[in-house]
């Protein structure tokens, strides 16, 4: 497994657009099989209630396991099969932050589990992805 620094996995998902510009997504750490990402919230983040988007939250929670099952492959070949989120309460603070590890990786599936939470350590959501492996 190839060692990488944080900007060279910052530079490896640059091209996930949604993710990393059209919500903000930051990769704040990633090592094999675990990743940890952010978001900036601000206006555009909002629901017409003034309360987080629950698409927000699922596209950070995805990056975060797109970051922590590709990382430190070669070629990044894991992709979402099925994920769910449990929405628990609305973020009070100004940043989202998503712990994704992963719970078990299999030869073509994996399982993932992710907590969304602010920065006042609100527990937001928290989610269930598996992973398969493409081009095996």
């Amino acid at each position: 497994m190839k060692e990488r620094t944080l900007e060279e996995i910052r530079q490896m998902f640059r091209e996930d657009r949604f993710a990393t510009e059209g919500i903000g997504a930051v990769i704040t750490d990633a090592k094999p099989g675990s990743a940890k990402c952010e978001v900036a919230l601000n206006a555009i983040h909002q629901n017409a209630r003034g309360a987080v988007m629950g698409g927000v939250i699922f596209t950070l929670a995805d990056f975060a396991v797109a970051v922590a099952a590709n990382a430190y492959k070669e070629t990044p070949d894991t992709v979402t099969l099925h994920g769910g989120i449990n929405f628990l309460t609305p973020a009070k603070g100004k940043r989202l932050l998503a712990e994704a590890i992963c719970v078990k990786a299999g030869r073509t599936t994996s399982l993932y589990e992710v907590m969304v939470t602010d920065e006042l350590d609100t527990l937001v959501a928290q989610a269930t992805f598996n992973g398969f492996t493409v081009g095996r």
